[in-house]
């Protein structure tokens, strides 16, 4: 999905050293062949396998091997065919033409064609529909399908982000059409053009996939792929070693002091690279306690960002102050950050009218102490870490702050989607394009929408529009450097962190190809050597 946020990595993205990413005693060659599993630790489970309604990445990291989009990026992060075999644009820019690719089959059997691209494109629009995607969709003027394989999308003005938005997962019509989305067993039993198909869902134990023998780019190598749902990393990494699984994301602990021996790196190649993705504190605003600026500011104040990133990410990272990607074109490196300064904070709480303790020390205004509750996610050691940093940190400057984790479907449904919260810790999975209008525009505050923390700037307002306005990329830049001094001015988020990414792959798996992308971008060409193959998983 194209929205969740946007950004972009233009610099090369590596892999990590030879001796993280190889075994020690590599493996001896072999031809690619058909058949194995892939057992893959996730934290999260799924809230939904319609990923136009999904805003959770457990959600499309399983839709990802389901479905396809128009287009999508490839490993070098450039935009190529995907259910489209090529486009055409007009001179203008305001004119879409998809031819789309003949022959491609659902995995019912039932044909593709472009009604099932109008269809997608109709439900993203209806505002019945509860999808945090829809921005994108609503610039077009006008979706025509002139024959079963031929898509042409016109748009009123220039609309920067019109092809990659095309990258959204396109659904089935004909399982579809004239019911209620939100009631669709599609929801837990989906049926995709993709890859993979829908094999087993057993709640909170695992979501299992069957390779597509049909599927339009070849037959995966691998045979199943399995999503083990172990919501702690501690255990997650246990089943690990003890063959459970084959693949995980390593907290910076297990990558930097659990993972070094020689038996583990016979058996396991570890990657490390760049991602697209930022941690965060974001204040409900609608709450009074978050309405002064000042307050946020003093929190920010009150943190040390390098803290976090060697204590918690064991250096694996690095610190964030705006929502872009540091290094990119869109990321503004003139903006001054607020620094750890724990005596600008008690300053800034001051002149906001936090100046009396109660016994314990706390901050009183009004009678009332300054005390908030953050939430973060269960599994998650990174984020629940970095909570108690910043809980002793702000401690220390007298704000008394509580720690809830909640499992991951649980906190999106009765607290993120309801504004049930004072404080969020979590992150936010980037795209290529900068456009952030999804996030920070303060039309996209309703219910599973993502601006849940209700910003509301009419100036970041205007920007956002400039920004996917324009084709022109200095006018971007302009826009997108500006809304970040004003972001950085107001704190709606304290931005904490860029995590680096951390897999591990079992060293049988073959095929593994480190790219700008990651690693995942060539999955349907891993496979194992029929002499290494596990046949009963």
């Amino acid at each position: 999905m194209k929205h969740i946020i946007t950004s972009l990595l233009l610099f090369f993205i590596t892999a990590c050293s030879q001796q993280e990413s190889s075994p020690l005693a590599p493996r001896q060659p072999a031809p690619p062949a058909y058949g194995d599993s892939l057992v893959e630790g996730t934290i999260g489970e799924p809230s939904t396998l319609i990923p136009i309604l999904a805003s959770d990445s457990a959600s499309h990291s399983v839709a990802a091997l389901i479905y396809n989009g128009l287009v999508k990026y490839d490993k070098n992060l450039n935009l190529v065919g995907d259910l489209a075999e090529r486009w055409d644009i007009s001179a203008d820019g305001l004119v879409i033409t998809f031819h789309l690719r003949r022959g491609v089959k659902w995995h019912d059997g039932h044909d593709f064609t472009s009604r099932d691209v109008l269809y997608t494109y109709r439900t993203m629009i209806n505002p019945k529909t509860p999808t945090p995607y829809a921005e994108d969709f609503l610039q077009v003027r006008t979706a025509e399908a002139p024959d079963q394989f031929t898509v042409r999308v016109t748009y009123d003005r220039p609309f920067a982000p019109a092809l990659a938005s095309w990258g959204v997962n396109i659904v089935p019509a004909h399982l579809l059409e004239g019911k209620d989305i939100t009631k669709s067993e599609l929801a837990r039993r989906p049926v995709g053009t993709g890859p993979y198909r829908f094999a087993e869902w057993l709640p909170g134990q695992r979501v299992v996939l069957d390779s597509n023998h049909d599927y339009f780019e070849g037959r995966p190598y691998i045979d199943r792929c399995i999503y083990r749902i172990i919501p702690d990393t501690s255990t997650m990494y246990m089943e690990l070693k003890a063959g459970g699984l084959d693949m995980m994301n390593l907290t910076p602990v297990q990558f930097q002091r659990q993972t070094t021996t020689r038996w583990f790196l016979e058996r396991f190649n570890k990657y490390r690279y760049p991602v697209p993705t930022y941690t965060y504190l974001g204040y409900n605003l609608k709450r009074p306690l978050f309405s002064d600026k000042r307050v946020r500011q003093a929190i920010t104040c009150a943190i040390n960002k390098d803290e976090l990133v060697s204590g918690v990410l064991f250096g694996l990272g690095q610190v964030c102050h705006v929502p872009f990607q540091p290094a990119t074109w869109a990321n503004n490196p003139s903006v001054k950050p607020f620094p750890y300064n724990p005596a600008m904070a008690l300053r800034l709480l001051a002149d906001a009218g936090w100046k009396s303790r109660n016994a314990d020390g706390i901050l009183v205004k009004d009678g009332k102490p300054f005390q908030f509750t953050i939430i973060t996610n269960q599994g998650n050691d990174q984020r629940i870490k970095s909570a108690q940093i910043i809980q002793y940190r702000l401690k220390k400057i007298g704000i008394d702050v509580k720690i809830r984790v909640l499992e991951w479907s649980s906190m999106l449904t009765n607290y993120i989607d309801r504004k049930n919260f004072d404080v969020v810790l979590m992150g936010w999975n980037i795209s290529q394009d900068p456009d952030q209008y999804d996030i920070w525009h303060s039309s996209k505050t309703g219910v599973k929408e993502l601006n849940f923390i209700s910003y509301s700037n009419k100036e970041v307002d205007r920007l956002l529009e400039e920004g996917r306005g324009t084709f022109d990329r200095e006018k971007r830049r302009a826009a997108y450097f500006r809304m970040q001094e004003i972001i950085a001015e107001e704190q709606p988020y304290t931005f904490l962190y860029v995590p680096d990414a951390l897999p591990v792959v079992s060293a049988r798996f073959r095929g593994i190809e480190p790219a700008p992308a990651g690693i995942g971008h060539n999955f349907i060409k891993w496979y194992v050597p029929l002499q290494e193959q596990i046949s009963a998983r």
